[in-house]
């Protein structure tokens, strides 16, 4: 996986390091505020690129999240498999003995 724990510490010291000498150069209120933009938007930017190799995007994807766990799941149906025959299907009654009997797999 490209991204590690070394990456966004080393990414963390990095934009600590830049910000401090923005405060060096820059007025008091503006290299506060700049600093603290800094360490609100780097963070953000690297965990969505975090999240686009995930999906396999690059990064390049729109939005922040994708679904519940992480994942956009949008595409792919449930599967059920009947509790009489064990067949795996999609639908509502098993194919084979037409029984509606099922449990859920996801």
């Amino acid at each position: 996986m490209a991204f590690a724990y070394r990456h966004y510490l080393v990414f963390l010291f990095v934009s600590l390091g830049i910000s401090i000498g923005l405060q060096m150069v820059l007025p008091f209120p503006y290299g506060l505020g700049v600093a603290l933009a800094i360490f609100i938007v780097f963070p953000l930017l690297l965990r969505r690129r975090y999240m686009g190799q995930l999906r396999g995007g690059g990064g390049s994807g729109s939005g922040f999240g994708g679904g519940l766990f992480g994942m956009n799941r949008e595409t792919e149906s449930a599967k059920f498999s009947c509790m009489r025959c064990g067949k795996v299907y999609k639908g509502r009654t098993c194919p084979v003995c037409g029984s509606s009997a099922t449990s859920a797999h996801f």
